[in-house]
């Protein structure tokens, strides 16, 4: 039979103190002598005792678990955020439960069947783009809740402006010189996002701006969708001589299309991207970074924050940069795509 694992009582028996003393030793509480405290954590290292979570949850009322929440798993870009939201709990010594909700995101009551209530924290959503009703089912849960890649007034936000990164990514192509800028969007058959909304509204502003016709065509999200998109600008009389993508993924796809098609990239047709997704550096691809990571290491420690009462901000923009590739450049003054 093997041998029971270690209880707390084993280590109070070892060490010679009672069960509060290991318990506040533990959980480095005040009130324990140096040369006591010692003792209970060597007994604790000789009996190789590991403190439940459970346990210690009995004492401090805190399960030491923050659940995240995310409608997918598979895009690039829930992956870099989870990865900062998972550095930024591990520093304060919490673990990260992930919850895909996936195609139940568009059924009533996915809020309600989700197992948080005495099992977590915190609960921290990454683009979740959550309604109001939604946000109070979560709040029913009796935690703080961090909204990540979603801006609402009088929750915990962490965003960027999806408008601006948009509107200065077109307004670098019209610098160069380009007036027939098209916008290639994304939208699925059960969801339109907000952030998709406000990308294309900004690609729209700017080219107002400048007093021309917006061009945007709106496809399904991913590499197919860029490559449908790009092949209906293509095929028009008078194709584009400039292109900006909502993602990197549907930028790539439509790069796929324009080199099977034989057109140099940015010769013919300058294109543009939206993410810094890793391949974008490996395709020269002109993008705007909107630093995944960074923003969920910043939603990690601001929930670490509102958990310690230590918050100060509750709202945090992130900021977006330009990063310029060689997938851009002014246009030809020749006209027609190939050389």
């Amino acid at each position: 039979m093997p041998s029971q694992p270690a209880s707390m009582r084993d280590v109070a028996h070892r060490a010679g103190v009672s069960l509060s003393t290991v318990s506040r030793v533990l959980r480095d509480a005040p009130g324990v002598a140096p040369e006591v405290r010692q003792r209970v954590q060597r007994a604790a290292d000789e009996l190789s005792y590991v403190v439940s979570r459970n346990a210690s949850g009995l004492v401090t009322g805190r399960t030491g678990r923050v659940s995240v929440v995310v409608p997918f798993l598979r895009p690039w870009f829930f992956g870099a955020a989870l990865s900062g939201i998972s550095d930024a709990l591990r520093e304060a010594d919490l673990d990260m439960l992930v919850y895909q909700v996936g195609e139940t995101r568009s059924r009533e009551g996915w809020a309600r069947a989700l197992p948080l209530r005495r099992n977590t924290d915190a609960v921290v959503t990454v683009s979740m783009d959550l309604s109001e009703e939604e946000c109070r089912r979560l709040e029913d849960v009796g935690v703080p809740m961090v909204l990540m890649g979603q801006k609402v007034s009088g929750r915990a936000s962490v965003y960027i402006d999806d408008r601006a990164g948009t509107a200065g990514a077109t307004r670098h192509l019209l610098n160069l010189g380009h007036t027939r800028v098209a916008y290639i969007g994304s939208r699925s058959e059960a969801w339109y996002s907000t952030s998709s909304r406000h990308r294309l509204e900004g690609y729209e502003a700017a080219m107002a701006e400048a007093g021309l016709s917006p061009w945007p065509v709106v496809k399904a999200p991913g590499h197919t969708g860029g490559e449908l998109a790009m092949g209906e600008l293509l095929s028009d009389h008078e194709p584009p001589t400039a292109v900006l993508a909502e993602f990197d993924d549907i930028a790539l796809g439509a790069h796929r299309t324009l080199r099977r098609a034989g057109v140099r990239v940015p010769d013919s047709i300058s294109l543009m991207g939206f993410d810094n997704h890793d391949a974008a550096a490996v395709m020269d691809l002109t993008t705007v970074d909107q630093a995944p990571y960074d923003s969920g290491l910043t939603a990690g420690r601001l929930t670490v924050d509102i958990l310690n009462g230590a918050a100060r901000h509750t709202h945090v923009e992130m900021p977006t940069q330009l990063i310029l590739r060689q997938s851009t450049a002014a246009p030809r003054t020749t006209r027609g795509l190939f050389p």
